[in-house]
């Protein structure tokens, strides 16, 4: 007895240690769902159902399954009719300890199975606990009916489900996706009975809101003609929310066992379905390329003579919307066809290796849509863009300068022609032909004092013509007004040298008349006009426009503005010299009693001018200090763009660049599986993706520098567009890169190669280099003509090199296994039942309704495939 109560207890110990290894979570028995009485009368009628459907077998039979198997008399059998073997003699007693040691043989049997049991002891059978009874009837269940079921690489549950699925795929109104609501209605269990024996099911005559006739229907038919006992209740499925699971596993899987000799059919089936959705998806991969090539290149040949018109605008404004619509083509337009090609290669190079490993022949794309085609597009768009901004930038440049010196021409000419308006009328007048000789005296001193004037203003006339000029050279949309009004200023101030030397003539004809003048007028006019075109050309410079690039610039400019107002003191002492002289003027005649007649015979100066315009002069040198230093600070914020922009520009640029040294790096180097490579290169896709947000912050201070009108940078070496063009390419790269170890995968799986292999494979090319060079093939010591073959096979180009891909395919081309037309063709013939034919029928009864439209040919004969001349088809193969 202590030995009997030892071993219970050493048997729950070692349940309870191993707890949480025992079943994977798909076939871990879910007790809390029996709590549900609807539940648990489900699976107590079915479970007792299939209990009896294999005791029958042994001449007995349960009635209530948790009385039943108390003693473990008939657990005991049970488990050796379903598994053909014979467990230990059980113990004859009626004792507790007689049933415990039954039923302990009996899981221990089980596990020996490899079945993980969870917490199910032999005592709690023995106590009839209904809850263990049921689950471990359940697990049983799962070994010995559910658990060997395998279909297409699947198995146990999602096998079966997936055979249901297969089986039931042609009816209307079925759609089985689980084992509870997907069967109240019954269609489910009739079509898998039409399927198989559509002789004993009208399946035309079901209705779907009969579910109670169809599940009896169904019921009635297997345990009549399939010798599958009734273990489901129709009303209990049809009033239940939701079915028990497991009881309809159960009952389905009888259904399994009962048709599996038709599995031949199937797996002929299935082939022909897996032929026929391959050449689907390689003829649909063919219609996406040479749409996304079309659209490509369709849209490269709209931009480029948008890129090519050199058409240049008059106007500022308009050539900066043109730089604008530039930027936006750049920011917005560009990027996502920078995608599509990429995209594009990646499509070709996947549909090629499909192909090659299907058998099938390579795909040629239309003329003119070759990847190398739209490489030759791309690399034309891309000249033409650069040139376009070059374009652009110098356009901004020359129209920048033409504003600039058209403004500055324009206020020349007006200060000019303000002081040359009525000079000549002034020099022709013959008013000393009737003039006194103290009149003549004053007129001829007045003439000199206007020749000091009149050559004062010729620097002035000068930097006409020379801005004029020019304007001509930078091509200035408006020259012929410019050239116009630079060439009256000019003969004007022939004319003007003309009459002057004219009028000095007359007067010294008359200059012996004159015997007295007044020294003190003609020395103001003589000290007054210099002073006054002094205080002319301070006021014209304070007032002149200017234009920098650089905080150095504008420093020289306050430099000069500087010097400038260190010689405000001199000349202030200038100016109160020559208000002396006018004051000494006005001191004599009052000494002597002189009437003055308040006008300066030699000048039309009054010191009320002088006084004026160094008033002005006065006020506009703070005004000038004010402009200097705005511009100052503008020049200040433009250097703070340029270092701003250098700093982001010299981290990212290296960083790119060791990115690209570091995928080339990867490629070589990663190691592990291929879906470990392709997790890796997934995730160092994402962090370089994850870096965009630096790209466009970056792209928003060369925004703000573009907006500024800032165009060089002397704290960086790169630009912009060397940081577009290599953010492409680094996206490009890591996507070819992930593209060639997806191919790998391919080939892999196609070919049947195990990752030991591929890890060989991998460091024998290695041992090459990263590209095998030709001589190192030939050097193995083989003949010319097999290296000849080879290199037909691994170099079909012509290239010189061979890649680690087409080394692969070399590798495993002898051996690999892939469906031939044979194949299918045999396929077909058992489908046929041997015929050189098959039938409209056949084929929508055999195969999915999708795979046997794309077989039935509409030029075909009426009714009939000839899968012969069809399987060669398929894989390029001449009709023989």
């Amino acid at each position: 007895m202590m030995a009997v109560e030892t071993q219970a207890q050493y048997t729950t110990s070692y349940m309870m240690n191993e707890e949480h290894q025992y079943m994977t979570p798909e076939d871990e028995w879910d007790r809390d769902l029996l709590l549900d009485p609807a539940w648990e009368k489900q699976q107590r009628k079915t479970f007792t159902a299939w209990c009896n459907s294999h005791l029958r077998k042994a001449g007995t039979q349960i009635e209530n399954i948790e009385d039943d198997f108390r003693n473990g008399l008939k657990l005991m059998l049970l488990l050796e009719v379903i598994s053909g073997e014979r467990l230990p003699k059980p113990d004859k007693g009626k004792m507790r300890f007689h049933k415990i040691a039954n039923v302990n043989k009996a899981l221990d049997f089980i596990c020996s199975k490899g079945v993980k049991l969870v917490s199910i002891g032999a005592e709690e059978i023995v106590d009839g606990n209904t809850k263990m009874t049921l689950g471990m009837i359940w697990t049983i269940i799962l070994r010995f009916a559910i658990q060997d079921i395998s279909v297409e690489e699947t198995s146990a549950k999602e096998g079966l489900l997936l055979w249901c699925q297969r089986k039931t795929a042609p009816y209307r109104n079925v759609n089985v996706q689980n084992f509870h609501i997907s069967w109240k209605d019954g269609l489910a269990l009739c079509a898998l009975i039409h399927r198989h024996r559509p002789d004993l099911i009208d399946y035309s005559k079901l209705k779907k809101d009969d579910p109670i006739g169809n599940l009896n229907t169904a019921f009635e038919v297997a345990e009549k003609y399939l010798d599958i006992p009734k273990m489901l209740d129709a009303e209990d499925i049809v009033n239940t929310p939701k079915p028990d699971e497991k009881a309809i596993m159960t009952y389905v899987s009888c259904f399994y066992h009962a048709f599996a000799g038709a599995e031949q059919a199937e797996t002929a089936a299935n082939r022909i379905c897996k032929v026929l959705a391959v050449n689907q998806e390689n003829e649909k991969l063919m219609e996406e390329y040479e749409k996304l090539a079309s659209e490509l290149l369709e849209w490269i040949r709209k931009t480029i003579p948008w890129l090519e018109n050199r058409t240049a605008e008059h106007h500022m404004r308009a050539m900066q919307q043109k730089l604008e619509d530039f930027r936006d083509y750049r920011r917005v337009h560009k990027p996502p066809r920078v995608q599509e090609k990429c995209q594009l290669e990646i499509n070709f190079n996947t549909l090629q290796t499909k192909l090659r490993l299907s058998n099938r022949p390579a795909f040629m794309p239309s003329e003119g849509k070759m990847v190398s085609d739209i490489a030759n597009a791309w690399k034309g768009l891309e000249q033409v863009e650069k040139g376009y901004e070059e374009w652009l930038l110098t356009e901004i440049r020359r129209l920048e300068r033409l504003d600039h010196l058209a403004e500055k021409f324009k206020q020349k000419c007006s200060l000019h022609q303000s002081w040359t308006s009525g000079k000549e009328e002034l020099l022709s007048m013959k008013d000393y032909e009737s003039a006194s000789l103290m009149e003549i005296r004053a007129l001829m001193r007045k003439h000199e004092a206007f020749e000091s004037d009149l050559a004062a203003h010729q620097d002035r006339v000068e930097q006409i013509a020379a801005i004029a000029q020019e304007l001509n050279e930078l091509d200035y949309h408006d020259a012929s007004s410019v050239n116009t009004r630079c060439q009256g200023i000019c003969d004007q101030w022939d004319n003007l040298g003309t009459l002057t030397q004219k009028r000095r003539d007359s007067l010294e004809r008359v200059e012996k008349l004159w015997e007295t003048i007044d020294q003190l007028y003609l020395e103001f006019a003589k000290r007054a006009a210099p002073f006054n075109n002094w205080m002319d050309g301070a006021m014209e410079d304070l007032q002149d426009m200017f234009i920098v690039h650089s905080t150095e610039e504008i420093h020289s400019l306050i430099t000069a503005h500087d010097q400038f107002k260190a010689t405000l003191p001199e000349a202030d002492k200038e100016r109160m010299a020559t208000m002396g002289i006018q004051s000494e003027i006005v001191k004599i005649a009052q000494t002597y009693g002189i009437k003055l007649s308040g006008v300066n015979p030699y000048t039309n100066l009054s010191p009320q001018d002088i006084t004026n315009k160094w008033e002005t002069v006065k006020h506009l040198v703070p005004l000038r200090d004010q402009m200097l230093q705005e511009e100052v600070a503008r020049q200040q914020a433009n250097e703070r763009l340029r270092r701003q922009f250098a700093a982001q520009a010299n981290i990212i640029g290296p960083w790119i660049q060791t990115k690209m040294e570091e995928i080339g790096h990867v490629s070589v180097d990663i190691a592990g599986s291929l879906e470990e490579q392709m997790n890796s290169l997934k995730q160092y896709e994402q962090n370089i993706i994850n870096y965009k947000c630096n790209i466009d912050k970056l792209e928003g201070d060369h925004q703000l520098s573009q907006e500024s009108l800032i165009f060089d940078n002397k704290h960086t070496n790169y630009t912009m567009e060397h940081i577009r063009v290599g953010w492409e390419q680094l996206l490009t790269t890591i996507a070819r890169t992930i593209n060639e170890v997806e191919n790998q995968i391919l080939t892999r799986d196609a070919k049947g190669i195990s990752q030991e292999q591929l890890n060989e494979f991998r460091a024998s090319f290695n041992h090459f280099d990263r590209v095998m060079k030709l001589k190192q093939f030939y050097v193995l010591g083989l003949g010319e003509v097999e290296f000849a073959r080879i290199m037909t096979l691994v170099d079909s180009n012509n290239t010189g090199v061979v890649t680690f891909q087409a080394f692969i395919d070399f590798m495993t081309r002898e051996t690999a296994e892939t469906d031939t037309a044979d194949q299918v063709m045999a396929s077909f013939k058992i489908l046929a039942s041997d015929k050189s034919y098959i039938t409209v029928d056949e084929l929508r009864r055999e195969l999915p309704p999708e795979q046997a439209e794309y077989c039935i040919s509409p030029d075909g004969p009426a009714g009939a495939l000839d899968y012969i001349s069809f399987s060669s088809a398929l894989y390029g193969e001449s009709d023989l």
